[in-house]
């Protein structure tokens, strides 16, 4: 690691801004991204929906422990900062381009912790009327329940699950 600004906050929550000016009484979607490729179809399905609804965006990049916590605390920590800040900057890249070309407010947020919670507790705070998420395509989820599937029960908010 150098040690730059960047790699510094990779674990600190930061929000910002891009697009046009928020119109505060427009409504709000809040889109998960991790990268995967349902989320990447997820956020573009978020877009053109603020775009055509004339609403405000939220994009949530919430990075959260993986499985390389099994190889040890040293080698797992730099593994996944050096993977967060590497994602973090492309997909910042991705939605200020996205936000710039379709016109769309966008509020992006970089967070640290679990997804669902994560989600949740964002929805809740800007009080959102859509939450898009990708569909998991991870095998254990079947049993133990997708992002998707626990923000559906929490039953707060319409969710839209792109494939």
């Amino acid at each position: 690691m150098s040690g730059s600004a960047a790699e510094l906050n990779a674990f600190e929550s930061t929000v910002e801004q891009f697009g046009p000016r928020r119109d505060p009484s427009a409504r709000t979607i809040l889109v998960g991204v991790d990268g995967s490729d349902t989320a990447m179809r997820a956020a573009a399905f978020a877009f053109g929906m603020a775009r055509r609804q004339s609403a405000r965006l939220i994009v949530a990049f919430v990075a959260s422990h993986s499985a390389l916590s099994a190889l040890g605390p040293a080698v797992a920590a730099a593994v996944e900062h050096d993977a967060i800040v590497k994602l973090h900057a492309e997909l910042r890249d991705q939605i200020r381009s996205g936000a710039e070309e379709l016109a769309v407010p966008v509020t992006f947020l970089k967070t640290f912790g679990d997804p669902y919670t994560t989600l949740r507790d964002a929805a809740d705070r800007c009080q959102v009327d859509t939450v898009v998420v990708g569909a998991s395509q991870k095998a254990g989820h079947r049993f133990a329940g997708s992002v998707a599937t626990k923000l559906i029960r929490a039953g707060h908010w319409p969710v839209l699950v792109v494939p």
